[in-house]
């Protein structure tokens, strides 16, 4: 799956976040979970939406990855 395509596929909200916008949100969606004072469809919902944080958090880092790769090969000769 391309990248675009990866980023199509979440919510419109959460692609347009920041890394740091979606690693704060993650934070704070696994301490809802983790202090179980939810219903069960707010847990799914929660679960659903950290998941998506997530991947978000990950293209950010791949994205770096990418970047520094390139950095280093055009350093390099």
């Amino acid at each position: 799956m391309s990248k675009k395509a990866a980023e199509s596929e979440l919510p419109e909200d959460i692609a347009a976040l920041s890394y740091e916008q979606a690693r704060d949100e993650l934070v704070a969606v696994v301490a809802q979970l983790e202090q179980g004072q939810v219903t069960l469809e707010e847990s799914i919902s929660l679960w659903e939406r950290g998941e998506a944080l997530a991947r978000r958090c990950e293209q950010w880092l791949d994205n770096a990855r990418e970047r520094l790769d390139a950095a280093r090969a055009q350093a390099d000769g």
